[in-house]
């Protein structure tokens, strides 16, 4: 009947206008209109173009300032991706906060409001990057500027309807960041596990994470397992020295020895384990006397990742840890970790610095997470945040105040770094989702759906 159904209107079309296109046909025609006004924004580059389940995908390069406060002077091209919905739907801006996904999907929001998508590449990462690399135009402000001039221009051209900026992790602090400097450029803002890590020597996350999870004895094997690998410090170091040999990794020029690195690693493993797991993986854990040395190496591996530490690992992240150190502030892993007394040696190795080469390290700014802190809690509008319960993230977040308005804060019960509106109680998730519809002015409930995975979901490791 249904295919009856959708013959006889297809002759009805066939009738009023003549003919009727082809899905082929009509992407086709969608994707030379979309072209077409993509062309008319200064400085955008169309480096290739497709059309995905039917939608028009772009990668595009957008020329942009070095320094939005001298615009004559160097630019550079910053990667953003675009797929296409409808003109008339709303405009998601995703901020990746690192380097731009590889290839096409969709981001939450994007499918709950069935919008089109910009996905912007971080200045700095990857190809996004000055040729100078003058370190010094890497903040908060100009990346906020970068994603203003890409709103303002992509409104003129292509969407002038609603928009909502969205991220996750350090993605999702980047969309709050341009909120705060261009607060009326998109209607709202999205961020999952997003930290806010307002003042820098006050950390709660060594604490958060001795309280994480519903099982005591999970913790307890997590610190008993920094413990014996530390005790162990001579056979685990010459394990990650042959590691490094095996792979090809050096351990010098970051972190300055072997040594400094593996300690780094110890230090993170229970902040990442919380951060990636959940409580069913607490059985994994070789928190007795009995592991062996091979048992505490490889599991250790498996949560930090040794080549994560190596010189070759940190060397995409260098952005990240250059604006952590710079301004937005970073956890003290080793602060409260009695259980460690006497066991370490570089006290710092976890801290954002010490991944930061002496030749580039900037002068820390201490004010500016308290600006955006104020900004929130005084002027803040249209905020939704998602956190997971046990996401050492979540232990520093971004909090309402008395002038906060129309926002929202979500927890997903046992969630860890993937939290999400999806992962929600079904109220909370009914809750949050008609939140963000009304916000666009979409119908509630559309039917939409995931095209793909996020390949990028495992990149927001800022640490």
């Amino acid at each position: 009947m249904r295919r009856f159904v959708a013959s006889v209107v297809a002759l009805l079309v066939t009738a009023l206008i003549g003919s009727v296109l082809t899905p082929a046909v009509a992407s086709a025609a969608v994707l030379d209109d979309v072209a077409a006004r993509l062309a008319t924004i200064p400085g955008l580059r169309i480096e290739s173009s497709s059309v995905i389940s039917g939608k028009p995908f772009f990668v595009l390069r957008y020329t942009q300032p070095a320094d939005h406060k001298s615009p004559g002077g160097e630019t550079f091209e910053q990667r953003i991706t675009l797929w296409h919905r409808d003109f008339a739907r709303p405009t998601v801006l995703h901020t990746t906060g690192y380097g731009g996904v590889g290839g096409a999907f969709t981001a939450e929001p994007t499918r709950l409001v069935d919008g089109n998508q910009l996905n912007v590449e971080q200045r700095f990462f990857n190809s996004s990057t000055p040729a100078s690399k003058d370190w010094s135009k890497l903040n908060i402000w100009q990346a906020a500027t970068d994603h203003h001039r890409i709103v303002t221009a992509f409104k003129k051209a292509l969407y002038p309807g609603k928009w909502v900026s969205t991220g996750a992790s350090k993605g999702g602090m980047t969309s709050v960041y341009h909120r705060r400097f261009y607060p009326n450029d998109v209607d709202a803002t999205v961020a999952y596990v997003a930290p806010q890590d307002v003042i820098n020597k006050r950390d709660s996350y060594v604490s958060f994470i001795q309280e994480a999870g519903t099982d005591p004895q999970c913790n307890a094997a997590l610190r008993n397992l920094q413990r014996n690998t530390l005790l162990r410090r001579p056979a685990m170091l010459a394990k990650l020295k042959e590691y490094a040999a095996a792979n090809g990794l050096t351990y010098e020029s970051t972190f300055g020895s072997a040594d400094r690195a593996l300690e780094a690693a110890v230090l993170d493993t229970p902040f990442a384990f919380w951060q990636y797991s959940t409580q069913a993986s607490c059985p994994s854990v070789p928190g007795s006397a009995t592991a062996t040395d091979q048992q505490l190496f490889d599991f250790i591996d498996q949560i930090s990742g040794w080549s994560f530490y190596s010189d070759e690992g940190t060397a995409g992240f260098l952005p990240y840890y250059y604006q952590a150190t710079q301004q937005l502030n970073w956890p003290d892993v080793a602060s409260k970790t009695t259980w460690l007394k006497g066991l370490l040696h570089y006290r710092e190795a976890g801290d954002a610095p010490a991944a930061v080469p002496d030749s580039i390290e900037p002068k820390h700014e201490p004010v500016a997470m308290m600006d955006v802190d104020r900004w929130l809690k005084s002027q803040g509008r249209r905020m939704l945040f998602v956190y997971g319960e046990n996401d050492p993230w979540s232990a520093e977040k971004f909090e309402p105040g008395p002038g906060t308005r129309d926002s929202h804060w979500f927890t997903q019960p046992g969630g860890n770094h993937g939290a999400n509106i999806g992962g929600l109680p079904a109220a909370e998730r009914a809750e949050a989702t008609t939140i963000l519809q009304n916000w666009m002015g979409v119908a509630a409930n559309p039917t939409v759906r995931q095209l793909t995975v996020d390949p990028g979901a495992r990149q927001f490791k800022a640490r």
